[in-house]
Order: C-alpha cells, then sequence, then structure tokens
C-alpha cells in the first residue's frame, strides 16, 4: 500500500507562485505514476499535471501549461508542483494520487485511473 500527503497550499496574491508537495510512503517503489488534480468549489475534481515516477514524462492540462511544472525527487519519495503567475482561477484544493498498477496506455487524466489519493491542500489566489 501507498500512502500520499500534499502540503505546500496557502493564501497568494495574482501573478504569486507556490510550490505544491505531494509526499509518498508506503511501497513506493510500487508507483508507477503519480497526478496532480484540482477541486473548486461545486466543480468536478479536474486533471492538472502528472509525472511518471521516474520522472521519464510528463503531461499537462492545456490551461496550465508553461504555468506549472511537475517534477519529482525519487530520494525524498516527492512529486512537485511548482506553480507561477498564478490566477484567481487556480484557486481549488489540490490532490495528489498514485498510481501502482503499470499499464502502457496513460489514462493520467482520469481520477479512476490512480489507485491512492491525499487529503488535499487548499490554493487561494487572491485578487
Amino acid at each position: 500500500e501507498v500512502q500520499v500527503v500534499e502540503s505546500g497550499g496557502g493564501l497568494v496574491q495574482v501573478g504569486g507562485s507556490l510550490r505544491l508537495s505531494c509526499a509518498a510512503s508506503g511501497f513506493t517503489s510500487t508507483i508507477f505514476t503519480v497526478g496532480w488534480f484540482r477541486q473548486a468549489p461545486g466543480k468536478e475534481r479536474e486533471f492538472v499535471s502528472a509525472i511518471k515516477w521516474n520522472g521519464d514524462d510528463t503531461y499537462y492540462d492545456d490551461s496550465v501549461k508553461g504555468r506549472l511544472t511537475i517534477s519529482s525527487d525519487n530520494d525524498k519519495n516527492t512529486v512537485y508542483l511548482q506553480m507561477n503567475n498564478l490566477k484567481p482561477k487556480d484557486t481549488a484544493v489540490y490532490y495528489c494520487g498514485a498510481r501502482t498498477r503499470r499499464t502502457t496506455v496513460m489514462y493520467v487524466q482520469s481520477t479512476m485511473w490512480y489507485d491512492y489519493w491525499g487529503q488535499g491542500t487548499q490554493v487561494t489566489v487572491s485578487s
């Protein structure tokens, strides 16, 4: 089993930056991919970005390309989401999910594809 814990959220002004962390524990050697999702009040959870645990491949939603960067540090069992030039529409609870089953087809945008989830971290962008 794998556990993931998000941290790094907070209140930031428009144009500011935050770095979110997703720390994994347990059988981390079984992790295949980690994804970041976000959920605003009254909306469904939506895909933001994902990365293969070995860092070989990264994926982004078009709405965040150029502003958000995902990276992994296997020594620390942590995946980071660097968020720059934040906008009010980025306000949401950010969740990370981990998938342990290896596949050739990467359904990174689907919440159903992930096996484990954290409790989320709140990001609020004020104007």
